[in-house]
């Protein structure tokens, strides 16, 4: 099993039992034939190529090139000196790479900048349903995407994963702090050092033995269709829950919120004609790419397994107990994902924090008083903040380097 644990494997029998013991999508599951049309992105028209076969041309070429060359190890010395998005490129770097670069750093045409300082009040008062959501949500989520599950971990980043959340993270809360795409942020220089990455990842995983078996007949990945169906993970799933949970949110903000992720998604190389202009064009989309694919994967529930048991270990003196844990990442993205993540079942917390977590909500927005939230309540609470620290503090004295291998091993 390649170093994939067979305890975890054998807990989660049953579960992966309904998809077949590697989580291969059976073609009941396989994703369907790409219908979503053009006029509803922020392009407005394109050529409605089905984007599992379109990825990001440009980048890919140069940097393969920048790999072979044997350039890696000097451009990312000099990409950490690169921090905020006003700040000229590095001296000394590859002539096309610095060519492609300052490109990729410039904001689309229709970047609203009064949306942009929207979305960063917005992330600002609701930080901590987003960070919760678009961080733990978000990873959940990814680790039952299976092309997703098996690029990481059979990428580099597999083999530390406490560095690859540590990684995401940069993207993620840069994204959400309150200068994101002003001047003095970090946006557009996480964004470009990600597409970069992804880049390197296209040239490298096809090499990889084990990915090789597992692609699912995929040549190269992370291909436009992929990034889309990331890019549904975080804010589509994200306002999803917001509007189950009844967190009060202005048109203002709905919009600007959607903004902030669509102009990401084009720093991260994603086509606008398939970038959603609307919340409904994005379900529309999110319902064609991203449900149909979710499943099961053995590196999925390692990773999930790594992922948990990192938070309940590291996030507090004392940690938070892996039950409580495991049964508020279950709350996040609900029982179907959580089986095919192999979360354990915790039926005292799962009704705890299905009782008391909207009450939460509610006092939060001041829809109830404080009496009528539970005291347990505030337990559930912790655990929420710490799982955000985790995932925030992670970020810390890390970088975002272009890889130049696989996951040794």
């Amino acid at each position: 099993m390649d170093g994939l644990s067979r305890r975890k494997m054998l807990i989660t029998g049953g579960a992966l039992g309904a998809f077949g013991a590697l989580g291969m999508a059976s073609p009941a599951r396989a994703r369907s034939l790409w219908t979503w049309a053009p006029s509803g992105s922020v392009a407005g028209a394109g050529a409605g190529v089905d984007p599992d076969w379109v990825w990001d041309e440009e980048a890919d070429e140069l940097v393969a090139a920048v790999i072979d060359r044997g350039d890696v190890p000097r451009v990312n010395e000099l990409l950490r000196t690169w921090t905020r998005n006003d700040q000229p490129l590095p001296a000394g770097l590859p002539r096309d790479l610095r060519d492609f670069m300052e490109k990729a750093r410039r904001l689309p045409s229709w970047a609203d900048r009064g949306k942009l300082e929207v979305a960063a009040e917005f992330n600002k008062s609701r930080g901590v349903y987003l960070n919760l959501l678009n961080g733990v949500g978000g990873g959940m989520l990814s680790t039952a995407i299976p092309r997703e599950a098996r690029s990481v971990y059979y990428s580099k980043g597999g083999a530390d994963m406490e560095d690859r959340v540590a990684k995401t993270s940069l993207l993620g809360f840069a994204i959400g702090d309150l200068n994101a795409y002003r001047p003095d942020g970090k946006v557009i220089v996480e964004a470009v050092k990600t597409r970069l990455v992804h880049a390197a990842v296209r040239h490298l995983l096809p090499r990889s033995p084990g990915w090789s078996r597992t692609s699912g007949g995929q040549t190269i990945p992370i291909s436009q269709a992929d990034m889309l169906v990331t890019w549904h993970s975080l804010p589509t799933y994200t306002m999803r829950k917001l509007i189950e949970w009844k967190v009060p949110v202005t048109p203002a903000e709905s919009e600007g919120y959607l903004h902030v992720w669509q102009v990401t998604a084009y720093m991260l190389g994603i086509r606008e004609e398939y970038i959603p202009a609307t919340w409904d064009a994005a379900d529309a989309q999110s319902k064609q790419v991203l449900d149909p694919i979710l499943a099961s994967t053995p590196e999925g529930i390692e990773l999930t397994d790594i992922l948990l048991g990192q938070l309940a270990e590291q996030t507090s003196p004392g940690g938070i107990d892996r039950p409580l844990v495991n049964a508020l990442a279950r709350y996040l993205v609900g029982d179907q994902v959580a089986d095919w993540d192999g979360i354990p079942r915790e039926p005292f917390w799962e009704k705890a924090i299905a009782t008391a977590w909207p009450k939460l909500v509610a006092f939060r927005e001041k829809l109830i008083p404080l009496p009528l939230v539970p005291p347990l309540a505030w337990t559930i609470d912790e655990a929420a903040r710490q799982y955000i620290l985790f995932y925030l503090t992670k970020g810390r004295g890390t970088h975002i380097d272009i890889p130049d291998t696989n996951r040794p091993g």
